[in-house]
């Protein structure tokens, strides 16, 4: 018999691996740079093998999720995430930690495949919108746990290489949790047919929300990601305004279900987009206490974008199935991984523009974060156009859409 709420609380601790390997590393990042003297493109390739292994596994996870199940896909997310912290602890530079981190992205893309058609086959409408939000929170709230761990680690002078063991304590809890437990079946009957998937995702409005998805990851993983070298000469402590984000996003997924419901997600994902742009705005020029302002503007803009992604597919192309959540869910994280090296070398560009203005120092490190966060502005600012569009596209179409 299938145990719905033990099956959802491992889903969270999975999504706690996924947040912790997310916080944790953007944490050690300047440590990272500085044992193995690596430049900001180099961090940012390190950057995007987690970002990269992620779709490639969802993407397959997706595909094969009613052959093998979602019991064996989180097996194969426990062995590489296991793999992958280890190898990180021993990769002795730059070539072991590409790899090391590949496999931890994989295994965080197999917890997506698996958990979020999981949940959606086990619950329906209200309900599903409100736990996939729930599920969801735990990505904001594992990265408030991890960034904070990691902060007192790092003031502690424990190494970075403890702090990746860290990652082990919930890789362990949602193996446990997932052992010797039955899975739901699918609900959707077309959604065990790839074929009939494939047909509902050449929808053009599944086609739009691919789009989109590209561009709500990178708003919300780019700042994110790049938080430590970005916020740390701006007069606020980068640790702790990761933290201050992810908790905002944490409290407001937690009451998701109910803003959906009252606003549907195109009116919520729309609100999403502005104050995302209002966020990074401020990021770029203000420092100080402001700082912890455009934070608090910037959990709110980016909170409600991944968990209404998802849910928008799976409310209104329920017949992409798994493969449609899992391949939109890819899209978000390959191209946060092409974006990686992309604002690592916007981070050095703006580096020598401000060292020729005759910069130096912690001002020289100030302006070139707050550059190129400027750069990141177009993200939700074309987003803003984008869910205009789906807004009034969708409004009044209460309807699932067919094919």
């Amino acid at each position: 018999m299938t145990n719905s709420n033990r099956l959802f609380y491992g889903s969270c601790f999975a999504l706690i691996t996924t947040a912790f390997s997310f916080s944790i590393r953007a944490g050690i990042l300047p440590q990272l740079g500085e044992e193995f003297l690596l430049d900001g493109k180099q961090l940012g390739f390190i950057n995007s093998m987690w970002f990269l292994g992620f779709p490639i596994s969802m993407i397959l996870g997706g595909l094969f999720y009613h052959s093998i199940g979602a019991k064996r896909i989180m097996q194969f997310a426990f062995l590489t995430h296991t793999l992958g912290i280890i190898l990180t602890i021993y990769s002795g530079g730059y070539t072991g930690l590409l790899l090391s981190t590949l496999l931890i992205g994989i295994g965080n893309g197999c917890t997506e495949a698996a958990c979020n058609p999981m949940i959606a086959d086990a619950y329906e409408g209200k309900k599903m919108n409100t736990l996939l939000n729930r599920f969801h929170m735990w990505f904001p709230g594992g990265i408030v746990l991890g960034s904070l761990v990691s902060l007192f680690m790092t003031k502690a002078n424990l190494g970075w290489q403890s702090q990746i063991w860290i990652i082990m304590i919930p890789t362990i809890i949602y193996a446990y949790l997932f052992l010797g437990q039955e899975f739901p079946r699918p609900k959707v009957k077309a959604a065990t047919s790839v074929s009939e998937n494939l047909k509902a995702m050449a929808s053009p409005i599944y086609i739009f929300i691919l789009v989109c998805m590209a561009l709500t990851a990178i708003s919300e993983f780019g700042p994110q990601q790049w938080t430590s070298l970005i916020m740390a000469n701006s007069g606020a402590q980068p640790m702790v305004i990761l933290a201050l984000i992810t908790g905002l996003m944490a409290v407001g997924r937690y009451f998701g279900g109910e803003i959906v419901h009252k606003f549907d997600q195109t009116g919520v994902l729309l609100g999403s987009a502005v104050l995302g742009a209002v966020g990074i705005f401020l990021f770029s020029t203000q420092t100080g206490g402001m700082v912890y302002i455009a934070a608090i503007f910037f959990a709110l803009g980016i909170c409600y974008f991944w968990p209404n992604m998802i849910g928008f597919v799976a409310e209104k192309i329920p017949e992409s199935g798994a493969l449609g959540m899992s391949i939109v869910g890819g899209m978000g994280m390959f191209s946060t991984s092409i974006f990686q090296p992309i604002i690592g070398s916007w981070i050095d560009n703006s580096r020598e523009v401000q060292s020729s203005l005759g910069l130096t120092g912690t001002e020289l490190e100030l302006a070139a974060g707050q550059q190129t966060l400027t750069y990141m502005i177009s993200f939700p600012g074309i987003l803003i156009i984008l869910f205009t569009i789906l807004y009034f596209w969708q409004r009044g179409n209460d309807k699932t859409v067919s094919v």
